[in-house]
């Protein structure tokens, strides 16, 4: 790793320190602050203290029942986690809060995907594209799921349609589990070497 890549990891971590601790600050002084939890249990998560982050976020459900973005949030944990089954309760909680909102959706549809249930996985993220045509996480989550399906070309299409809206995170294309099945294949190294270089998306 390089000195650069160090002191950026290093100026990360050191920003997700100091929200904590002006997120505890203010939870010292309203212990009934329901956002300072959330957003303390966001910096535990990027921190990957996840244990800390559940706690937070179950204690802002707990002083506001009807928080959206916790039981989101709580969900994204648990999936990392491999709760499956207690992120699924989550999405289907914050659904129920906003139905409108495409980003339990894909969350919950990415979660199906990890479980291996692929149909209600499609369902899902396509509810959340529905609802959201430039999500591009969303977009990214439909090239998954027809990149465990042994689906390529497919998989590319919407690859190409996540990356031309801005999806950029090379790192998870080069090394998510769920492309395995495509990786060799020459529509999904065409698209990540292109990009690797810099060079224009792919049409």
């Amino acid at each position: 790793m390089s000195q650069v890549n160090k002191n950026l990891k290093f100026i990360k971590r050191k920003k997700h320190d100091i929200a904590i601790a002006k997120y505890t600050r203010i939870i010292e002084k309203d212990p009934n602050n329901y956002q300072a939890y959330k957003e303390r249990g966001n910096a535990y998560y990027r921190k990957k203290l996840y244990h800390l982050a559940i706690a937070d976020y179950t204690k802002a459900i707990e002083l506001k029942p009807d928080y959206f973005l916790a039981y989101n949030n709580r969900g994204i944990v648990y999936s990392v986690l491999g709760l499956y089954e207690l992120a699924i309760a989550d999405y289907n909680k914050a659904i129920e809060l906003k139905p409108n909102n495409g980003m339990p959706y894909n969350n919950r549809g990415f979660t199906y995907l990890l479980m291996g249930r692929l149909e209600e996985a499609e369902r899902d993220i396509r509810k959340s594209i529905e609802l959201n045509p430039n999500n591009i996480y969303a977009l990214n989550s439909m090239a998954e799921l027809f990149a465990m399906k042994g689906m390529p070309e497919e998989a590319c299409k919407w690859l190409i349609k996540a990356i031309e809206k801005g999806y950029n995170n090379w790192k998870y294309l080069k090394t998510s589990k769920t492309y395995d099945l495509i990786r060799n294949h020459p529509c999904f190294q065409a698209i990540v070497e292109r990009n690797f270089h810099g060079l224009p998306t792919l049409k």
